[in-house]
C-alpha cells in the first residue's frame, strides 16, 4: 500500500541518514580518543534509522514513492562516503571500493530508466538487500582495522562481490527484459 503523503517521518529518517556523512567523516579523519569506535556509533546510528524507516513506512501505512527514492539513495550516499573514507585511508581495498561505487552507479541509471520507461519506482530486491549488508559487515569490520579478522573480512568481501552480481543480474534483468516480479 502506498501513501498519499510524499514526505513523511520515514522520510525523514531515511534523509537524516544523508547528514550522517559529516560526524563519519570527522570521526574517521581525526585522531582523537576512541575515534574509529565513535565511527562505528554513527554507523550504528545510520543502521537504526535504516530499519526504523521502514518499519515505520509499513506499520503506520506511509510506503511513499519519494521514501521510495530517498530511502535508497540515502543509503547508497552512507555506504559510498564510507567506502571512499575507507580506501583514502587504505582500510578496504581500492578496487573493491570501485566496485561497490560503479554497481550502484548502475542500479540509480538503471532505477531512473526502469521508473520512467514504467511509470513506477522499482524497488530494491532481496540480493541487493543482502549485497548490501554483506558490504556493510566488511565495512563495519574494516571500521574497526582488526587485523586478526583480514581472513574473515576477505571471505566476507568476495561472498558481496558475487552477491552484488547476481544483484545486478536482478536489477539487469528488470530493465531489460521487463519481468517485475521481485526475488
Amino acid at each position: 500500500m502506498s501513501s498519499s503523503r510524499s514526505w513523511t517521518l520515514s522520510t525523514s529518517l531515511s534523509a537524516s541518514r544523508i547528514l550522517l556523512v559529516l560526524p563519519l567523516w570527522y570521526c574517521l579523519f581525526h585522531d582523537f580518543p576512541g575515534s574509529r569506535l565513535w565511527a562505528l556509533v554513527v554507523i550504528a546510528a545510520g543502521v537504526a534509522t535504516d530499519f526504523l524507516d521502514g518499519y515505520l513506512a509499513r506499520r503506520w501505512h506511509q510506503v511513499s514513492d519519494l521514501g521510495k527514492v530517498v530511502d535508497p539513495i540515502a543509503d547508497k550516499i552512507g555506504l559510498g562516503a564510507l567506502t571512499i573514507f575507507l580506501m583514502i585511508l587504505g582500510d578496504i581495498p581500492v578496487w573493491y571500493g570501485v566496485f561497490i561505487l560503479l554497481r550502484d552507479v548502475l542500479i540509480l541509471i538503471g532505477g531512473i530508466s526502469i521508473a520512467r520507461q514504467k511509470k513506477v519506482v522499482p524497488q530494491s530486491n532481496w540480493p541487493g538487500k543482502i549485497a548490501a549488508g554483506l558490504v556493510s559487515l566488511v565495512l563495519f569490520f574494516a571500521t574497526l582495522g582488526f587485523e586478526n579478522l583480514s581472513v574473515f573480512v576477505e571471505v566476507l568481501m568476495w561472498l558481496s562481490i558475487v552477491v552484488m552480481l547476481v544483484s545486478l543480474g536482478v536489477y539487469a534483468n528488470r530493465l531489460f527484459i521487463g519481468r517485475r516480479a521481485e526475488v
